[in-house]
């Protein structure tokens, strides 16, 4: 195996040790936190969508995620999955 494959391979076990959807973070979200909070802990999410004052967001994938609902940039609901 060459440096660079040995090299990459490293950074990728790093990168998913690193992982910033975890049940550790999860046990720091509570009802009441803001949205900006939410993405300090988390970082940016994969995906949100809203209307009305009300906005889901989703972090993760289909196997390991944390979703939390917001209503006017504040957590009213939080969920998780998979979480280690």
């Amino acid at each position: 195996m060459s440096l660079r494959s040995l090299m990459l391979l490293s950074f990728c076990v790093l990168l998913a040790a690193c992982s910033k959807i975890n049940q550790e973070n999860y046990s720091k979200i509570s009802a009441g936190m803001s949205k900006a909070e939410i993405e300090q802990l988390l970082g940016s999410p994969n995906e949100c969508s809203g209307a009305l004052g009300m906005a889901s967001c989703t972090w993760g994938d289909q196997k390991t995620f944390i979703s939390v609902q917001y209503a006017a940039d504040k957590v009213v609901l939080y969920s998780g999955q998979g979480l280690k």
